[in-house]
């Protein structure tokens, strides 16, 4: 069997990411994005169609999946919904399998599960053809794949007549582009290994010539423990931000000097005592 590729979140990256979520306020940011723009969108999407087919690319735990799947039942409730899912962590997945477990709603939706690395599921669906989609997203996981415009236009291929391929991503030059870019020789050497925001991102939809609309959403959380040596809270939080297990010890004094000053001065906004990094995101719409 061939060695499975290393995606972001298994082991302790897991309890990392949950962490960060708890803190950051990211999903609550999305969340309130996709309930004022989703419903108007699904509207075009359903038009004349009997039935709606959705695709997850990085669902993780899920908890946004079940929110936009509890929104498309509402918005076309005599419309039936199929789901399929990509995630690449197994742990991630089985938080999505017990959450649909207890959502009495999302049990009416048949569930297709694909734990592997969306490179996998794109040669598995070139391999096999598979059936296409009215609504495909992928939050928050753009950075993981190998190859950006072919990705791209890989699951805009998958799009039925009128469907929408929605991507969000870390919006261009805010505190994640900054970090990850100024850092770049330091950071992009795991997981992710080539760092991207939405300027990449619509770059390939100019280049492909593909219709697309941004929306902002605007997202700070407070970083001020990160610049508390002996801060728990701090620790984990710069662990996430670096992907890093122990940030203490994985870089010299210089280069953590260097990224707490950038995060304090550059990549966030002084108020009330605090230090709030900005971490606004781009929400990518694009047309079949």
């Amino acid at each position: 069997m061939a060695e499975e590729k290393q995606t972001c979140y298994e082991g302790s990256s897991v309890q990392s990411f949950q962490f960060y979520l708890e803190h950051s306020g990211e999903h609550k940011a999305i969340l309130q994005c996709v309930h004022n723009l989703l419903p108007g969108e699904f509207k075009r999407v359903a038009e004349g169609k009997s039935s709606l087919d959705v695709l997850g690319v990085g669902s993780g735990g899920g908890e946004v999946d079940a929110q936009m799947l509890t929104l498309l039942q509402s918005t076309v409730p005599a419309v039936p919904i199929t789901a399929d899912i990509v995630e690449g962590s197994s742990a991630l997945t089985d938080n999505f399998k017990a959450l649909v477990a207890k959502t009495t709603n999302l049990q009416k939706i048949p569930f297709a599960w694909h734990i592997m690395h969306s490179e996998d599921y794109e040669k598995h669906v070139k391999a096999k053809g598979v059936k296409k989609f009215d609504f495909i997203h992928m939050i928050q996981m753009i950075y993981y794949v190998d190859d950006l415009a072919e990705s791209i236009k890989f699951h805009h291929s998958l799009l039925k007549k009128n469907g929408r391929l929605m991507i969000i991503i870390e919006t261009a030059h805010g505190g994640w582009d900054t970090l990850w870019k100024t850092y770049k020789k330091d950071l992009c050497v795991h997981a992710i290994t080539e760092y991207r925001s939405s300027a990449e991102v619509i770059s390939c939809l100019k280049s492909q010539g593909l219709k697309y609309e941004e929306h902002v959403i605007t997202n700070a959380f407070d970083i001020s423990e990160c610049f508390n040596p002996s801060s728990q809270t701090g620790q984990r939080l710069l662990n996430f931000m670096t992907a890093k297990d122990n940030f203490y010890q994985s870089f010299t004094s210089e280069t953590r000097a260097g990224i707490l000053d950038l995060l304090k001065n550059k990549c966030s906004t002084q108020r009330d005592g605090g230090v709030f990094f900005n971490s606004n995101l781009s929400c990518i719409l694009v047309h079949a």
